[in-house]
């Protein structure tokens, strides 16, 4: 995977329970439609307005093609209406990531382990 669509959501810390059910909609939409989905992430601790997901393609052609792909798919156009009727999304930034290859995933060795 050679970029990493990162999205950071300011959300209604209200609504975290609706913003939690888009984000479960798009396990199903984001790979019918050629993404890669590495996850979303909830507010837990600490700040409870932001939330973040992670999509992976090949290239931005690749992700040009999945948003075209997206504006098609019925589910998808459903649950960007169900965001906008709840008005639970308060602003939304794109950043494109490249991998340090070989950096995800690095898991911590077992306990009794040396690094």
């Amino acid at each position: 995977m050679a970029i990493t669509c990162f999205i950071r959501y300011e959300i209604d810390p209200f609504q975290l329970d609706a913003f939690r059910e888009y984000a479960n909609n798009w396990r199903r939409i984001i790979p019918r439609c050629g993404g890669d989905l590495v996850g979303y992430f909830l507010p837990h601790e600490g700040t409870n307005n932001v939330a973040w997901g992670l999509i992976a393609f090949e290239s931005l052609a690749a992700y040009e093609a999945y948003r075209a792909r997206l504006r098609s798919d019925p589910e998808g156009r459903s649950n960007f209406a169900f965001a906008q009727e709840k008005r639970l999304i308060l602003r939304e930034e794109r950043t494109f990531l490249e991998s340090l290859g070989g950096s995800l995933p690095v898991a911590a060795p077992c306990q009794g382990e040396r690094a």
